[in-house]
């Protein structure tokens, strides 16, 4: 017969598993981290071990991670100002029409042919790439910030503003952008292309750094505390001093300042911008990353590190799905069935 266990082994056996369920019920990042490291276990697996080396796996593995998280980096900027939109308890459906119309005037300002804005000015090399930046910043956030105003002084609900905006941004710049072919300076793809140590991961440090900034801000700031403040009880909110209206148009602006960002981003790594296609889906990934990272739909909860976690989850499954051989329109399908998961988890922590 099995000696049976003492009363030590048996209460420290049910304690690691009422810890590790209270962990995964009650703190989202705990349950997206288990849930990524179990993606990159799988992404390991899917590589394979077929190689002459250690050091040539490990050379394999670190440049597909690489290739992952450069490709999902604006994607990923994205996503973290979604986490603050949603925080309030609101939505953007038009970040990928911003992406957009904020991409096509970066391309309109360098252009190196006949139509370049900032060309016909005289104005080449260095000066109008840093010129351009700033000004793709600059309305970037003013796009953001007429979304704001729209929501907080017309009083129209950010599903709907946000779904009227997403349709004349992308309208408008398909108009103006028929037969228009451009052509970015070199210099300006080094933005996204320049290399360290034989590696291109500048887009992975843009959005490292930006998620830093975000996480204090969010963590350390009267601005953080006043977002969660607003998604949590925006009478309550108001009662106590928030000016509420205030915290959302920062809040859009900065989500439009974040996206033009990305903009520059796409822009500077692939030379050029399919408007008709570009940007399609990404308030998909953006809000995926946002609710499977533990940000709350109905506001007021929100962590910037779980949206990292989230998009990361979101990335190595597209990669997955494409190894796989999963046709596109059925990749969709997988993220549908994450978001909704990811809900019906936290109305059960809340009803728990």
């Amino acid at each position: 017969m099995k000696p049976a266990m003492d009363n030590a082994t048996v209460k420290n056996k049910k304690s690691f598993f009422e810890w590790f369920k209270y962990k995964w019920t009650n703190e989202p990042l705990f349950s997206t981290a288990i849930a990524l490291i179990i993606m990159v276990i799988l992404q390991t697996l899917v590589l394979g071990f077929d190689y002459g080396s250690f050091g040539e796996w490990l050379q394999a593995w670190t440049n597909n991670w690489i290739n992952i998280l450069r490709n999902n980096a604006g994607i990923g900027i994205i996503a973290l100002g979604m986490t603050f939109v949603i925080m309030t308890g609101g939505i953007d459906l038009a970040v990928g029409s911003t992406l957009v119309i904020t991409g096509a005037f970066s391309m309109m300002l360098l252009d190196t042919g006949t139509k370049g804005i900032l060309g016909l000015m005289g104005i080449t090399g260095v000066p109008a790439i840093i010129l351009t930046i700033v000004l793709v910043l600059a309305f970037g956030y003013v796009l953001g910030s007429l979304i704001g105003v729209t929501i907080t002084k017309g009083k129209v609900p950010p599903f709907i503003a946000t779904l009227g905006a997403m349709m004349i941004f992308r309208s408008v710049t398909q108009h103006f952008t028929q037969d228009y072919n451009t052509k970015v300076p070199m210099e300006f793809l080094q933005i996204a292309s320049f290399k360290i140590g034989n590696l291109m991961i500048m887009p992975i440090i843009y959005w490292a750094i930006i998620a830093y900034v975000l996480y204090y801000v969010s963590k350390r700031t009267t601005f953080g505390r006043q977002i969660i403040a607003v998604g949590s009880n925006e009478r309550a909110a108001r009662l106590s001093g928030v000016n509420v209206e205030k915290v959302k148009l920062r809040v859009y602006a900065l989500m439009g300042l974040l996206v033009s960002i990305a903009a520059i981003l796409q822009v500077s790594r692939i030379g050029s911008m399919d408007y008709s296609n570009a940007g399609r889906g990404i308030e998909m990934d953006a809000i995926a990353a946002a609710v499977v990272g533990g940000t709350s739909m109905m506001g007021g909860r929100g962590f910037i590190l779980g949206t990292v976690y989230g998009m990361l989850i979101i990335a190595v499954m597209n990669n997955l799905l494409n190894l796989f051989g999963v046709p596109p329109f059925l990749r969709e399908a997988f993220k549908g069935i994450i978001v909704i998961g990811a809900v019906l988890l936290q109305k059960k922590e809340k009803t728990s």
